[in-house]
């Protein structure tokens, strides 16, 4: 599954001294994973969207998944840590992005000041170097970008599943200790009924002139609705978008 990764340069370029803050903060968040994978024996993976690169800190509990567990680190080029997400059976990976998704949808509407405040907290299999399956805690915090609120930095930790709960994913308020379900919030949906047509519309192949004929809107509604897809889907572009949404079910 692709989703959008922005040049680096881009951010760096916002004016002078900024690019020293950036380095200064991403420096920081390298030192959060390291401390759960630490402190907590997660594998914990930090993802740099704006680079495309990720760094893995593997803690103790990468042994149990035939990965590393000695504490080490490497830095992946790419967004998505394959090694650990060729673990997951299909089905679980297919709805871990769902809420991924649905987390950074519900994240995107908050006021800027609150949006630190959520984690994603899901429950995922994965496979041992037995073959059996075991049951992870999935964690996810997204950063935004300081300067213009793009979505900069996604912290994902693996560890060992010590306590159950009902259901699936859930968001964790870290101010109040309350949950939301995102599977049962009517603002949960992804793309909104006009966002699916569209993109059904996108599938066949249609140009935007032939699907604003189809749906009776403009021409000008119809460009809004494909950044708006792109957008929340988080990918570069149409092709990608239908892909992703059909791995979904959205389509």
């Amino acid at each position: 599954m692709d989703i959008v990764a922005k040049l680096n340069d881009l951010f760096l370029k916002q004016g002078a001294g900024k690019g020293q803050r950036y380095l200064d903060e991403l420096e920081r968040y390298k030192s959060v994973a390291r401390s759960y994978s630490l402190l907590e024996g997660t594998v914990s993976v930090l993802s740099d969207m704006h680079a495309n690169v990720s760094h893995i800190c593997y803690g103790g509990f990468g042994k149990a998944l035939n990965l590393r567990g000695d504490g080490g680190e490497e830095v992946i080029d790419s967004i998505w840590e394959e090694k650990i997400l060729g673990l997951i059976p299909r089905e679980d990976l297919y709805d871990k992005y769902l809420q991924e998704l649905r987390f950074f949808n519900f994240v995107k509407r908050l006021p800027k000041s609150s949006r630190s405040h959520y984690f994603l907290m899901s429950k995922l299999r994965m496979r041992s170097p037995s073959g059996d399956c075991l049951w992870v805690c999935h964690r996810m915090f997204y950063r935004f970008d300081p300067f213009n609120g793009s979505l900069w930095l996604a912290l994902c930790l693996y560890g060992p599943l010590s306590l159950d709960w009902p259901g699936g994913s859930r968001v964790v308020d870290t101010l109040t200790g309350s949950v939301v379900d995102l599977g049962s919030r009517n603002g949960s949906k992804i793309l909104s009924d006009r966002e699916v047509q569209v993109l059904q519309l996108i599938d066949k192949g249609l140009i935007s002139k032939r699907i604003a004929d189809t749906l009776s809107i403009s021409v000008h509604t119809v460009s809004r609705h494909r950044q708006d897809i792109l957008a929340k889907l988080q990918v570069r572009n149409s092709i990608e978008a239908c892909r992703v949404a059909k791995d979904l079910g959205l389509l």
